[in-house]
């Protein structure tokens, strides 16, 4: 089986998206699959150094790099226009059995699919939340154009379109897209276990040995909630902890964050640590006490699924879409999106800590047996081979006009 992943970008600056992807084809290479990766050489503002239009391993994964059309206008760079890739795929893309596309609304996605249609050549598409409702509700106007003009018709002629969540399900049936669908999670890779990370991090912070480590670890962005989270850690004054924010954003959305700690009073408990990624990411990630995400709106966040994977209960709001697998499964708290609701979890949280630490030893086993990488892409392989039977495989395609 020869598949072809298409993506926008594969650098780490570009958040989760990226990673996961890199991470699914290197699962589906260890179970025999042939697939590769074909992307531009985007690194958010910069440029990858990589050699170009010549298949490489980066990462572990082989990947195909084709130039980034550059301009210093930033709507026109983040499309990712790129003429080397369309060439290259117009020549190339009958030598796969199967191309799966992923995300939307950049260049390298929808000429992807639209070649597909041209080509008569199957294609799945893994949307990862950009139809969902709080997504769509950005950049409003010229979102729903490009769906209307353009994405809509591939979505309708592709074969499947995957979700990764059910509640990504249900916002984007709303839409009426004609073609069938399925939901697999993304999955993750256990990470090595770090038996003095607790130590180390208090050690590397200079947070005192039993004070509980409340971690924010995500991009910073304002749908991320912290004008939620940061004030209903300030009503918890009489507690002792140390809240770690981990991750990056634009210089003013940056600034913002910093004047709001200040405001509040966080400022002294707070360690801002920037982007941090490897040991450093995984001291983090174990050796905290409590997780927290309170997202207006995550399609998938695997740092939700490696605080669990490693024993660390988590707090999360109804807009993460793995709210209702923590709530059912007791891993943590899922309090609305409202101050007081959050300072009431936290509350619970720190003055009930034997019960976190149940929920946490209930997440390890959890995410083990449901949410690996193995796991989930077996359940992929069986989708693409339904997908490339000859009998059924090019049924859809005849939808290009």
């Amino acid at each position: 089986m020869k598949v072809l992943h298409i993506i926008a970008s594969v650098t780490k600056v570009r958040g989760g998206t990226s990673q996961a992807v890199l991470d699914i084809v290197k699962s589906l290479r260890n179970r025999n699959v042939d697939a590769e990766i074909a992307t531009t050489n985007d690194d958010g503002d910069y440029l990858l150094d990589v050699p170009l239009q010549q298949r490489i391993e980066y990462k572990q994964v082989p990947i195909w790099f084709f130039q980034r059309f550059s301009p210093n206008f930033k709507p026109v760079r983040e499309y990712a226009f790129s003429g080397q890739f369309t060439q290259w795929l117009w020549r190339n893309m009958a030598n796969y059995e199967l191309v799966h596309v992923h995300a939307l609304f950049s260049y390298p996605s929808t000429i992807a699919m639209l070649i597909a249609r041209i080509q008569n050549i199957a294609y799945i598409v893994t949307t990862h939340g950009l139809l969902c409702e709080w997504s769509l509700q950005q950049s409003t106007s010229k979102k729903q154009t490009y769906l209307k003009l353009i994405e809509r018709a591939n979505l309708n002629a592709s074969q499947i379109i995957h979700f990764t969540s059910h509640k990504e399900k249900q916002e984007v049936s709303q839409l009426g897209f004609q073609a069938p669908n399925f939901v697999l999670p993304l999955g993750i890779s256990l990470p090595h276990q770090i038996p003095d990370a607790r130590y180390r991090l208090r050690q590397q912070f200079n947070i005192p040995v039993n004070e509980p480590v409340i971690l924010f670890l995500s991009r910073l962005h304002y749908k991320k909630g912290l004008d939620y989270l940061i004030p209903a850690l300030a009503k918890l004054a009489h507690h002792r902890f140390t809240f770690i924010l981990a991750g990056s954003g634009t210089p003013d959305y940056e600034a913002e964050i910093e004047s709001l700690l200040v405001s509040h009073g966080l400022r002294d408990r707070t360690r801002i640590v920037g982007f941090v990624e490897g040991e450093t990411k995984d001291i983090l990630m174990q050796g905290s006490d409590l997780f927290v995400l309170t997202s207006h709106s995550e399609n998938f966040a695997v740092s939700v699924l490696e605080s669990l994977a490693v024993g660390i209960p988590v707090l999360v709001t109804p807009g993460v879409a793995l709210a209702s697998v923590v709530k059912e499964n007791q891993l943590g708290y899922v309090p609305d999106m409202d101050v007081l609701a959050i300072a009431n979890a936290l509350e619970d949280y720190l003055s009930n800590d034997h019960v976190a630490k149940q929920m946490g030893a209930n997440a390890q086993k959890l995410i083990a047996d449901n949410y690996t990488w193995n796991h989930i892409c077996d359940k992929l392989i069986k989708e693409y081979r339904q997908i490339i039977k000859p009998d059924c495989s090019r049924q859809k395609l005849s939808t290009y006009k």
